[in-house]
């Protein structure tokens, strides 16, 4: 769900994957994990992401709540 959200935004802004793994200091195989469900993203870097995309980190939680999200870093 995470995941999901996190592409519809980052497609509707216009940016691919190597583009905000470049903006997020991340390699782009860790955005197309996340982005698959494959691997969770850290609270950190997903303020970072909803930073560089310009929207608010609860746009990526959507209505199915928190469990694609760790609060380590």
């Amino acid at each position: 769900m995470v995941g999901e959200n996190i592409k519809k935004i980052r497609l509707a802004k216009g940016l691919n994957q190597k583009e905000l793994a470049k903006r997020v200091h991340v390699v782009p195989s860790m955005i197309c994990q996340i982005e698959r469900g494959s691997r969770t993203v850290s609270l950190v870097l997903a303020e970072e992401m909803a930073q560089v995309l310009g929207c608010d980190i609860k746009d990526f939680i959507g209505e199915g709540g928190r469990q694609d999200v760790r609060r380590d870093t």
